[in-house]
């Protein structure tokens, strides 16, 4: 190698490194709300220095391309940045697919530009791996998100021996990767693999629930770090395996963290068809609900001592959170200690209720986790549910006939009383009926939350208390 060649290797591998060690501290510094913004600069800077690294590449000979699709890149991606806060789930499903197809095409291009003795039996099982992985995660991303932005149905669709089938199709994509790890000169069969990888992706998503949606996220996240860390392999670039391991454990870990909080498996998550709507003994007798206005709810919450706060997707759809900051100012200034209590699977992305209540600038230390305040439940005066249905739903402590029994959830029933804001009686995204709305300490307060939300600020600022 030339000298000059060997220097620019030198910087390159240099660059490299500094970016895989500001990937490490971005995870590291996304784990907590109060570092979260460093860890979004480490990133991006990481992300900068992995591409003008990859530019300074010797083997580039024309960048006219490259600079094409840099700009090509930046179009698209500037308007897909800009969506609502309720649209990020959906929109972090189409960066997997994003990812996945790039994994997918480059694997595809690495085979097709080979020769058959550049292909050992490890560089070929490495790519098939890759192409399988990235092809499932393109159409699986994309489901996920038709699902999220309710183009395509959210409930579960089955048929009779729908498993098998997709156990066959994934055996079939195996099958053709070992034959071409024997042989690699059969070009013909490569294609067949990718498009049974595209086909399972889709059959693999829609037997899947609106509600288990945050995990298969995260599931998919993961495919997706592994399958870039597989095309680090095929091209040898030790970034793209750091980057891509640490995306896929990630993902795979975020996926134990949330199946764990639901009392589920993966493989109930992936293959239980969770989400069928369900109706409680409560919904068949028809039991009366008590419901109030925002003056009276005003009035409850302005004589209150402690109250915890419980969102989810519904204070999203709604756009309520800076609202929601607005009641938790003007009881403050009551004197009314306000907290927040966040369940793992609120809404449908991790960290989503997170997101939302942060970009309200709700302080952080009001934020507190599932485990760390249900035992406050029962010292609360009021716990007021905003557009939360499944992770406040008592039957999964008492039902063994439900879906979602032995799911932790928020202990809100405990409450001295209960205030849930909804806009009807209509199950929540599980499919599942809520005996919460039923009971006697339960108020429901029935309107777009964000609307009912004002209501109470106004009348909190009229004088009630």
């Amino acid at each position: 190698m030339a000298p000059e060649l060997a220097g620019s290797q030198i910087v390159i591998e240099l660059v490299y490194l500094i970016a895989s060690v500001l990937f490490i501290f971005s995870l590291k510094w996304m784990s907590s709300p109060t570092t979260a913004r460093h860890g979004i600069w480490a990133g991006e800077i990481g992300m900068l220095l992995a591409i003008c690294g990859t530019l300074l590449h010797h083997g580039i000979v024309d960048y006219r391309l490259i600079a094409i699709g840099l700009v090509l890149g930046t179009i698209i991606g500037i308007p897909l940045g800009r969506v609502a806060m309720t649209a990020v789930p959906q929109r972090t499903a189409l960066s997997h697919a994003f990812g996945a197809l790039c994994v997918t095409l480059v694997g595809s291009a690495e085979y097709y530009l080979r020769t058959p003795s550049e292909l050992p039996p490890f560089m070929m099982a490495v790519l098939s791996l890759e192409v399988i992985l990235g092809g499932l995660t393109v159409t699986g991303s994309l489901m996920a998100a038709g699902k999220l932005q309710e183009i395509l149905p959210q409930r579960p669709l089955t048929y009779k021996g729908q498993n098998l089938v997709n156990f066959a199709l994934l055996a079939c994509a195996l099958a053709i990767a070992v034959s071409l790890v024997r042989n690699p000169g059969a070009h013909s069969l490569f294609p067949f693999m990718i498009l049974i990888a595209l086909a399972f992706g889709v059959l693999l998503i829609i037997p899947i629930g609106g509600a288990d949606m945050p995990t298969v996220i995260s599931l998919l996240n993961g495919y997706a770090g592994l399958s870039a860390a597989a095309m680090g392999f095929v091209l040898n670039s030790k970034l793209l395996i750091i980057a891509g391991a640490l995306d896929g454990s990630s993902g795979l870990i975020l996926s134990i963290i949330m199946s764990k909080a639901m009392n589920r498996s993966f493989t109930n998550v992936l293959f239980g068809a969770f989400g069928q709507v369900q109706t409680s003994h409560a919904a068949e007798e028809a039991k009366p609900v008590r419901s109030a206005t925002p003056e009276e709810a005003a009035a409850i919450l302005s004589a209150a001592n402690r109250v915890i706060v419980v969102p989810g997707y519904g204070m999203a759809v709604a756009q309520a959170q800076h609202k929601v900051r607005e009641l938790y100012d003007g009881l403050t200034k009551r004197g009314v200690d306000v907290r927040f209590a966040i369940h793992p699977v609120a809404g449908r992305m991790p960290g989503h209720m997170n997101v939302l209540l942060a970009e309200a600038d709700i302080p952080y230390d009001r934020l507190v986790e599932m485990d760390e305040i249900n035992g406050d439940f029962p010292q609360t005066d009021v716990a007021l549910v905003i557009g939360a249905n499944d992770v406040t739903n008592p039957a999964a402590r008492s039902d063994t006939t439900s879906p979602i029994y032995g799911m932790p959830i928020l202990d809100v029933d405990k409450a001295h009383t209960v205030m849930v804001i909804k806009r009807s009686m209509n199950p929540g995204f599980a499919g599942i009926d809520n005996p919460l709305y039923y009971l006697d300490n339960t108020l429901m307060l029935f309107g777009d939350a964000k609307a009912f939300v004002g209501s109470i600020v106004r009348e909190l600022g009229g004088g009630h208390g």
